[in-house]
């Protein structure tokens, strides 16, 4: 049996917080390529001499995604960023992406240094999912196996019986419903409701959603289809009902990329922050990549399929940061114990999974 959705909050309140959030952070500023040049090299300098790796996250600029790369750092989802962080051999980590994969990383790594270019950058699922409302939210729905999305903050982590990113929440929820465990699942509606119907288990779900994958369209993509008809279109989960119906593949962000990759089609629409396309065009040279409107009816119409948190994470950011050693992310002991668990039970049985996927290849 299957539940409606339980609304945690006004979401449209919850709105109206996230829009007045962004309203206060400063857009980054546009350096010369000399400048660039410049800022590159005094990174490059400085994680050699503070024996430091930059995990990057797949929607940040193409320049920071490059330059984790070329520098024994790892770009990639938030799962693979909280592997990586965890098993380097780095002192110091520098996480380009918004503030709950810092924590996650400091979780993880308790004795390493986790530094990030701004804390200001967050998650509007974050911002929605306070701990007392989501406590609350708990206490209505007691009985249940607390499964949290891994963009939440640390508090809400902690509170949970396990974390999930997009790559694997299909398979635990699928695990926890044959062990014949009831859901609450927070914070983001669409995944949720996505979960819910793949598995068909019992969920509870919180109601918030990606300001970003939010804003997608499903006439609008219809109509980009039109203009692109042998397209296929890849949509992240966090996108709305409409849109994943008619998509051809859902997925994370390392799911989508792997199937464009893999899939016969030439041209692909997709609905996801559009810092996907430097990695889908690394992947897929001799394949074309349309970014999903946002706004609108026309085919034609401008995306604006970009996370204003994950732009603020610039090189000018990186090198301060690492300069000065600011920014620093700093969790509670207590509280880092508390959130640790749900964070390797998810380790853990994502690796488990990949090891029971591959015996059966």
């Amino acid at each position: 049996m299957t539940k409606a959705i339980a609304t945690s909050s006004n979401y449209t309140s919850d709105r109206r917080l996230v829009r007045q959030y962004l309203d206060q952070i400063d857009l980054p500023k546009i350096t010369s390529e000399d400048e660039k040049s410049a800022t590159l090299d005094e990174i490059k300098a400085l994680l050699v001499s503070k024996k430091a790796k930059v995990v990057a996250h797949y929607y940040t600029d193409s320049s920071l995604q490059d330059l984790a790369e070329t520098t024994g750092g790892y770009v990639g989802d938030s799962l693979e960023m909280a592997r990586f962080g965890r098993d380097c051999d780095a002192d110091l980590l520098l996480v380009a992406g918004v503030r709950f994969m810092g924590e996650t990383a400091k979780i993880l790594s308790p004795s390493k240094k986790i530094l990030m270019p701004t804390l200001e950058a967050t998650c509007s699922l974050d911002i929605a999912c306070p701990v007392d409302k989501f406590e609350e939210f708990c206490q209505a729905n007691s009985g249940r196996e607390v499964v949290v999305y891994a963009n939440t903050s640390a508090e809400v982590k902690a509170r949970a019986d396990w974390v999930v990113t997009s790559s694997i929440a299909v398979d635990l929820i699928e695990h926890l419903k044959n062990l014949g465990k009831k859901i609450l699942w927070a914070p983001d509606k669409h995944l949720g409701s996505y979960i819910r119907k793949k598995t068909q288990a019992d969920i509870v779900v919180w109601d918030a959603a990606c300001i970003v994958h939010e804003e997608f369209k499903y006439r609008g993509i219809q109509n980009m289809r039109a203009v692109y008809p042998d397209a296929a279109i890849l949509a992240h989960p966090e996108s709305p009902e409409s849109v994943l119906e008619i998509a051809d593949m859902v997925g994370s962000t390392t799911q989508i990329i792997k199937a464009a990759e893999k899939l016969p089609n030439n041209d692909f629409i997709v609905a996801t922050d559009k810092g996907i396309f430097h990695k889908l065009k690394e992947t897929a040279p001799d394949k074309n990549f349309i970014i999903a409107p946002t706004g609108g009816n026309e085919a034609t119409c401008r995306s604006c399929a970009s996370c204003p948190w994950m732009s603020m994470n610039t090189l000018n950011a990186i090198a301060d940061s690492l300069r000065k050693e600011t920014n620093e992310i700093i969790v509670d002991e207590m509280l880092a114990e508390k959130a640790m668990a749900p964070l390797k039970k998810m380790l853990n049985f994502a690796e488990a999974y990949q090891l029971k996927v591959k015996g059966k290849a």
